[in-house]
């Protein structure tokens, strides 16, 4: 199962299965709907709890995504294994910790953003963070909200239109989202990926 911070975040559940899949094993995440159930509180037990209700049964693996933020990656994984582990029974645990924020991994790709933005040829400068920086910004939420819009290109009404549809645009660049690209650089990705091959490490000794 995949439990996101938002609706908006799920498509990295497909990213997590790539991870899985290049190591020879096939998973599916598939992210609770917590509509059926009443009001779900956003602390990660709780969520942990409710999805293992709504799925009726054990699991093999539970991936929480949660922003680091101002907590840092260690303290947001303590969180979670505390959270969550549990809860998990013989499940395998696997966080996923965007620094600070999911936003700072799609700023990495200037030619999607240009695309989601509707102005794939535009030339205007997006100011965009150089790599080893962009975990460092204390909000990339903001800055790619800016560089969408400085990529579009557009003033008035259209710029209006393109800003309320920052959520959307979100999503799809976190379904662009290149796992073999610079994203890879990232000590944050680092350690999602470490924590794959771990999981796959044990599978593998234990025959699954």
């Amino acid at each position: 199962m995949f439990i996101a911070e938002g609706t908006s975040d799920e498509p990295l559940s497909r990213h997590v299965e790539w991870l899985f899949l290049g190591r020879g094993i096939s998973v599916s995440l598939t992210p609770p709907d917590f509509s059926r159930l009443p009001k779900v509180a956003k602390d990660v037990g709780s969520r942990v709890g409710a999805a293992l209700t709504l799925t009726g049964g054990p699991v093999d693996l539970i991936v929480v995504h949660r922003d680091a933020d101002n907590a840092g990656r260690l303290s947001r994984h303590r969180e979670i294994e505390a959270a969550a582990r549990p809860l998990a029974g013989s499940a395998e645990l696997v966080p996923v910790i965007p620094v600070r924020m999911t936003e700072a991994w799609l700023l990495l790709d200037e030619a999607a953003i240009r695309q989601v933005a509707g102005n794939p040829r535009g030339r205007t400068r997006l100011s965009l963070p150089r790599r080893h920086e962009v975990e460092s910004k204390p909000d990339p939420k903001e800055i790619l909200r800016e560089c969408l819009l400085t990529a579009a290109d557009v003033t008035g009404r259209r710029r209006e239109a393109a800003a309320k549809r920052f959520n959307q645009h979100r999503r799809q660049l976190l379904e662009r989202l290149d796992p073999t690209g610079p994203v890879t650089e990232l000590d944050s990705w680092r350690h999602l990926v470490s924590d794959v091959d771990e999981v796959v490490k044990r599978w593998q000794s234990a025959g699954v």
